[in-house]
């Protein structure tokens, strides 16, 4: 029997709670004890760590956000802080701490996998930024959230012939804005990978009001600038009226959709599955809709493969109708 941690470290995202439903479900089903960390890091550092039981995840799947909570530590980043979270770990005698999150919480569990802490990555981000797995849990939550809300701007923005520039979450990653807006029928998708000039994009906007297309749809990645920014220089070279939305933390929140459950259920079983193998210090993800595993290392160095095929078709071809 092992006893197994399960943690969930930065941004909050649709389906996390999936995930650790399913790292219950299956690490009892195999004989072992569930510990869940509370507060990500931070948690481990503070020794919030208490055994889970059925009452805690029965009626969590289709809720949103972690019951696990979640919090960036600066200090776990110190050697000092470090060496806290690995004596927590040791003094609750936990075999190994499975790990939802991002990047940077990828890069806590290669940390503490390189000084004896057996760990397993599990990929919940919206932004679906890492490179070795199609798809990251909440991703589709946030499309699908996005989708919903495009329209019903659209149809403010169409009320009062306005353009709409909607500025969504992704630092270094555009799939966000590029699948929100495809979906939602965006005239102009702007995202870091590859930047369109904003002249080039304002000229498009006067283009279409002057073919009388008054009503557009620009849909813009966090990284690529910020909504504001791109509507005043809009205003200053065109005479195009156009409004700056920034939907938040909506992308973040409300319940995972059925893709994102089935994701985070399918990657909780292996994680488990691998704690059990003794096949730690990995990363699970999908391709191809088959679960697959790799070492942390590569997990992180992987780089993302944009969609600049439906990036084309959506900037070059859509934006004439």
């Amino acid at each position: 029997m092992k006893r197994i941690g399960v943690l969930t470290s930065g941004g909050d995202t649709p389906g996390m709670n999936s995930a650790i439903r399913a790292v219950f479900k299956e690490g009892v089903a195999r004989g072992h004890t569930v510990m869940g960390i509370y507060h990500g890091f931070r948690g481990l550092i503070e020794g919030r760590v208490e055994q889970l039981r059925h009452e805690n995840v029965e009626n969590i799947m289709h809720k949103g956000g972690t019951v696990l909570r979640t919090a960036r530590s600066a200090e776990f980043m110190t050697d000092e802080g470090l060496k806290k979270a690995i004596n927590v770990a040791r003094a609750y005698s936990l075999d190994a701490i499975i790990i939802i999150g991002g990047d940077g919480s990828y890069r806590g569990a290669k940390v503490l996998f390189e000084h004896g802490i057996n760990t397993i990555g599990i990929p919940g981000t919206i932004d679906n930024d890492m490179g070795y797995t199609d798809f990251t849990i909440g991703f589709d939550t946030a499309v699908n959230t996005l989708t919903t809300e495009i329209y019903k701007i659209r149809d403010t923005m169409r009320a009062h012939d306005r353009v709409g520039v909607i500025e969504v979450m992704g630092r270094s990653c555009g799939d966000i804005a590029l699948w929100a807006g495809v979906a939602g029928g965006a005239d102009i998708i702007l995202v870091p990978e590859y930047p369109m000039p904003w002249d080039e994009a304002a000229r498009r906007l006067q283009d279409n009001k002057l073919r009388g297309k008054l009503t557009s749809i620009v849909m813009i990645a966090e990284g690529a600038g910020k909504a504001e920014d791109f509507a005043q220089y809009v205003r200053t070279h065109t005479n195009v009226e156009i409004k700056a939305i920034v939907p938040g933390y909506i992308q973040r929140g409300g319940n995972p959709s059925a893709f994102d459950r089935v994701l985070a259920s399918r990657l909780g079983q292996r994680a488990v599955e691998l704690v059990h193998e003794n096949k730690c210090g990995r990363a699970v993800g999908i391709h191809r809709n088959r679960i697959i595993d790799v070492p942390l290392d590569e997990s992180i160095a992987l780089a993302d493969e944009f969609d600049k095929k439906l990036y084309d078709f959506n900037n070059d071809v859509l934006s004439r109708f």
